[in-house]
């Protein structure tokens, strides 16, 4: 799951469709302009439209946009709104609706002025610190061929993919079968797409994908911050829906669907179109009403399969009761359930399969457990997260991995041990699948190769001082190829369930590919969400809790420190807390 930006690596043109009307990418908002508090307000089920604008006009709110798919509306308005408005019968609740950009130091929650999730953090601060990639830092192409279709060849970074051997995503494995259809379209929810990654470009629709968010430069109270997007690779706060100035989405779609074309590497599913929706800032942080609309577009847009690596800001569980929390968050945080289900099960309505990452908090989330990190973003200067203990299960939920119709995923290392960072739990966990584990060695030590290899903005390699004058990496976790005609990509070893999520995804995309039918309303193909999770999970490799199932890990940190920490494997009839019905496999999903 993303949280950070840049270093680590997290909105969109409106399309003109009936069920969603959203203001355009880089528009001054009613809040920017007078500072006043941007909240999202959830009307009531089965309230029309026009009774709920009133309501919220009454309240002393001003509409800024609407999504009648699921009846909410982005609205400013000043203090008091929250009350008044849930005084309105018509209105079943409000959420602050978070707008930041590069979040000042003034701002910054827990002392940390992004948000950053350390186990994707840690493999590039191990780039840092073991320097350069020396014996294959430029990997070229040595076939000198071109790549036909249906005759597919092992691509230049083939050997530093562990994961897709892992999961039969390889020339001898699902691509000698199937390699996806151009029918079949994978949205990346994330912090935007590189459409002009070398090896993303030739799967990338420019014409599909959208921009749901705006790094806003505002302060808590909507004033501006001179500057706040200068160290941005474009110096903008406005960025086009081919634009991905985190890394973290571009590795995202390229875990899912590079194409093999002599050039770095090859995705799960090589041959599908990508999509990017993108609903995650800059900064890394993804709020609610930017993953409402890239949801209910892709219900509308045709999208097949959407991954959500990410839980929506700034609650990592929504607890609709518990004791720590006020009324006010309590009712914040059951908006932000109700209003991100009628997404999700909208989206899934209208035939996407959902699939997300399952944490990075190396938690059971079956079990009762500590919050310590939410609220994540302070709406006013100065507050700060507050630990909330004995979370109950049955009443915090986090979005959208543990929302209904969705496809929760875990994370495994190399030796498909649970990853040492993986939330799990037995009924939360739906697959597991590769998404790296430095520590998976023999010793317990670190090793970047560990993790997953997918593209990576040259833009960013460049704005973060990644590369030599040469344009050849300095850094071990950044790894550059070249095919033959000279043409270069660059790719970055990162870690986390981000990683694991895609790759069921990918295959998700794969069985719509073999299966699917004629979409005659949208082209392309199309499958019924049930039963492409069905042939997800049935084909999953079965892997069982370890012996003993209290599984213990041992990291020896560069450091010199030891850590250990020992997570219990519950397991069903068919299924268990580590990896749910099993790790997903390419081939066994398209037919052996």
């Amino acid at each position: 799951m993303l949280k950070m930006r840049s270093i680590a690596a997290a909105s969109v043109f409106a399309l003109a469709l009936t069920a969603l009307a959203a203001s355009p990418a880089g528009a001054v908002t009613g809040a920017e302009a007078s500072g006043d508090h941007e909240y999202v307000v959830l009307f009531a089920e089965g309230v029309s439209s026009a009774d709920a604008l009133a309501a919220i006009e009454a309240a002393g709110g001003t509409v800024v946009a609407e999504n009648a798919a699921v009846g909410v509306a982005t609205v400013t308005a000043g203090a008091g709104f929250a009350a008044a408005a849930d005084a309105q019968a018509v209105i079943q609740g409000t959420a602050e609706n978070r707008v930041i950009g590069d979040v000042p130091e003034s701002r910054a929650v827990n002392g940390e002025a992004r948000k950053v999730d350390a186990v994707e953090q840690e493999t590039r601060e191990a780039g840092l610190a073991d320097g350069p990639r020396s014996a294959k830092g430029d990997a070229k192409s040595n076939s000198g061929k071109k790549h036909r279709p249906g005759t597919p060849e092992a691509e230049p970074l083939a050997d530093l993919q562990w994961d897709m051997q892992q999961i039969d995503a390889t020339v001898d494995g699902s691509y000698a079968r199937q390699q996806g259809s151009k029918g079949v379209r994978v949205g990346i929810i994330d912090t935007g797409v590189d459409g002009s990654h070398p090896d993303i470009a030739p799967n990338f629709d420019a014409e599909l994908s959208r921009n749901f968010t705006v790094d806003v430069p505002a302060d808590a109270n909507g004033g501006e911050i001179d500057g706040a997007c200068a160290d941005d690779p474009d110096g903008s706060c406005e960025d086009a829906a081919d634009v991905d100035e985190n890394g973290h989405g571009t590795h995202v779609a390229s875990t899912i669907g590079s194409p093999i074309n002599g050039l770095g590497m090859a995705g799960v599913a090589p041959n599908v179109t990508l999509v990017n929706l993108r609903a995650g800032q800059d900064s890394g942080y993804f709020f609610l009403q930017p993953s409402i609309d890239a949801l209910t577009y892709a219900g509308d847009a045709g999208i097949d399969v959407v991954n959500m690596s990410y839980y929506v800001d700034p609650w990592l569980f929504n607890c609709t009761s518990h004791p720590a929390d006020s009324a006010e968050d309590q009712a914040e945080q059951a908006v932000i359930i109700e209003a991100m289900q009628r997404a999700l099960d909208y989206a899934r309505g209208h035939g996407v399969t959902l699939v997300a990452a399952a944490g990075n908090e190396a938690i059971d989330y079956t079990k009762s457990v500590t919050d310590g990190g939410s609220p994540d973003f302070a709406s006013v200067p100065g507050e700060a997260a507050y630990v909330r203990d004995l979370l109950d299960p049955a009443s915090c939920v986090s979005m959208p991995a543990e929302g209904d119709g969705v496809i929760s995923v875990s994370s495994t290392g190399i030796s498909e041990r649970k990853a040492y960072y993986s939330s799990y739990g037995n009924g939360y966990i739906d697959v597991a699948a590769p998404g790296g584990d430095s520590y998976d060695t023999p010793a317990g030590t670190r090793d970047v190769t560990k993790t997953i290899l997918a593209a990576y903005p040259e833009s960013l390699a460049i704005a973060n001082g990644e590369l030599d004058e040469n344009g050849d990496p300095l850094v071990s976790n950044i790894v550059k190829s070249c095919d033959d005609e000279g043409t270069c990509g660059y790719y970055q070893f990162i870690q986390g369930t981000s990683m694991a999520s895609p790759h069921a995804a990918g295959v998700a995309a794969l069985v719509v590919s073999e299966y699917g039918a004629k979409d005659p309303l949208n082209g392309g193909l199309r499958m019924n969400p049930n039963a492409v999770e069905k042939k997800l999970l049935k084909t999953a490799a079965d892997e069982a809790c370890p012996i003993p199932a209290d599984f213990t890990y041992t990291r020896h940190l560069p450091n010199g420190s030891t850590s250990t920490a020992t997570h219990s494997c519950e397991s069903a009839k068919k299924s268990n807390g580590f990896y749910g019905s099993g790790i997903v496999n390419a081939l066994a999903a398209v037919g052996r």
